[in-house]
Order: structure tokens, then sequence, then C-alpha cells
């Protein structure tokens, strides 16, 4: 194991790390074309990593079948030019087994969704994603946080046992939490990647991240690489342009708890005609009056 460094990996994370959607057919179905062609289009942008089955691409709401689906077409379509994280979850064995397809299908990565369970013990955090990491030990594994609780020697714990956990999608909406936790757990040992997108990018990258998530780069990929060029170069006035530019977007999408998560980026992909805005419940299209506001956005973007 220790013959294996994950370098490329490690690099692919320290960058703009897309959500893909999902896109829908009239008959509720995934679409593989228009997936295609929305992948194409992602890769065409300059976009080098890409995370199928991650939550904008409503990983919740898609059937196993399908997941494995989105997650075959994304590295067919990617061939060499994208790392591939593969977003894996839900109870054990499907993880794991979930896991184990990606490696099959030659991914590099795979990323473990925050298990959703209403009595997660901090252990049992560790056991959960050991296990997982334990049975694909050739991918590299990023934990997705999402809960307060965890605290960063948890983290560190779960690395002493398993060297492939190599990066950190970290998306507690805390900046100085996410200092904490990244230098309690080991700030160099692992890739920080601000899990919660665009809005978070410039403060979480002053305390360590190297990456960021993205749903909106599926509308603009060129705002969101402005914004990772602009951080690279420790450039932060640039970067909160960038920011400016994006705000009243992800603002929509925060909403309501980020209700309108995903159904705020397919209606932008919908108003820019690259594919339907439907989403599955418990996600619900936008209501008309609030559809051009997004098409507006969107319009701008794409000049």
């Amino acid at each position: 194991m220790s013959s294996v460094t994950f370098e490329a990996q490690r690099a692919a994370l320290a960058d703009v790390v897309a959500i893909p959607v999902t896109p829908f057919a009239a008959d509720g179905s995934v679409d593989p074309a228009v997936h295609r062609s929305l992948l194409g289009r992602l890769l065409d942008g300059g976009i080098r990593t890409l995370t199928p089955n991650g939550n904008t691409g409503e990983f919740y709401a898609l059937t196993p079948k399908e997941r494995r689906l989105v997650a075959e077409l994304t590295v067919e379509e990617a061939g060499d030019r994208a790392a591939i994280l593969v977003g894996v979850g839900h109870d054990l064995p499907t993880a794991i087994a979930s896991a184990r397809h990606a490696r099959e299908l030659g991914a590099g990565m795979v990323m473990v969704h925050q298990p959703v369970h209403p009595y997660v013990s901090a252990a049992g955090w560790v056991d959960y994603h050991r296990a997982i990491a334990e049975a694909v030990p050739e991918l590299g594994v990023v934990p997705y946080i999402r809960n307060s609780r965890l605290t960063g020697a948890r983290l560190a714990e779960l690395a002493g046992h398993c060297p492939n956990v190599i990066g950190v999608k970290y998306a507690v909406p805390d900046a100085a939490r996410f200092a904490a936790f990244a230098r309690d757990a080991g700030l160099d040992r692992f890739v920080w990647v601000a899990g919660l997108a665009e809005p978070y990018a410039p403060s979480y990258f002053s305390a360590g991240a190297t990456g960021f998530t993205s749903g909106l780069v599926n509308v603009a990929p060129a705002v969101s690489l402005d914004m990772v060029e602009a951080l690279r170069s420790g450039d932060y006035p640039a970067a909160m342009k960038v920011w400016e530019q994006i705000r009243r977007f992800e603002e929509l999408r925060a909403a309501h708890g980020s209700a309108n998560n995903v159904t705020v980026v397919k209606e932008a992909l919908a108003a820019l005609g690259l594919c339907r805005r439907d989403v599955r419940p418990p996600s619900r299209p936008l209501p008309e009056d609030e559809r051009a506001e997004v098409a507006a956005i969107a319009a701008r973007w794409s000049v």
C-alpha cells in the first residue's frame, strides 16, 4: 500500500471539483444522451475533476441501477480528460459495492457521503469510512463531512488506519471551525476541499483549502475556473469579484434550507436549452415567477 502515493488524485482534488447534474428525460428516467452532452460541455470548458453521484446529481433520488449508470457514463465520457470521484454511500454493503464498481470502471477516487442515520457516533463514523477505504485500497477516498460534531482527531484516527484517505470535502458552514478541524486532523495530510462551493471558497482557502466543489460549474464553467485561478494566486480581491457575480445565484440555491439547491442549477440549464428542468421529489421545480431571475443570471454568464 505504501507504494501508492495518489499524487494524481491529490492534484485533482486541489481544483474545481464539479458535481454534475443528472438530467432526466420526459418519462422521468435518466437521459444518457443529454448526460453525455452536459459532461462534454464541462470537459470542453476546462473542468478536470468530476463527481458523479454527488448531491447536485440527486444521489439520494437515484436507484442503485441509476447510480451505476451515472458512474459508467461519466467514466466513459471523460476518458483520460478528467479525474473521476464517484459518490458512494447508504448502508455499508451498498457503499462498498459502489466503491468496488467505481474501481472496476477505472475511477481513481470515491467520495463517501455523510452517513444518513439518526444515530451517528464518532467512533462509528470512523468504522464506516474505514470499512469502505479498506475495501478499495487502490482508490483515493474522500470523506464528505457535514457533521459539526465530528472532531479532527477522529479523521486523523481514520487516516492512521487508511493511507488511501487522501482528501476531505468539508461542508460545515463555519470557516473558523474548518481552520481548527483541518489543523487537528493534519493540514498537510489531506487535500482540503471546500465542500460548500464558491460562496465559502475564499474563506476556506484562506484557512488551508486548495479545492472547492461546484454545482454552479454546470452552468458556467469559466466562472468557477476564474475563482480557482484567483484563489491559487492569492488574489482575494479578484476572487471576491467572482463571489459577487455568483452571490445571488447561490443565495437562491441556499434559500429555505437549500431546498432549491439542484432546482436552481437545472432551471439555469433549462433556460440555456441544455436540459429539462425536472428534478425528483423531495426536490421540486421552481415556481413560474422565480424562473425569470435564474434565466437572467444564466444569460449574463453565457455571453
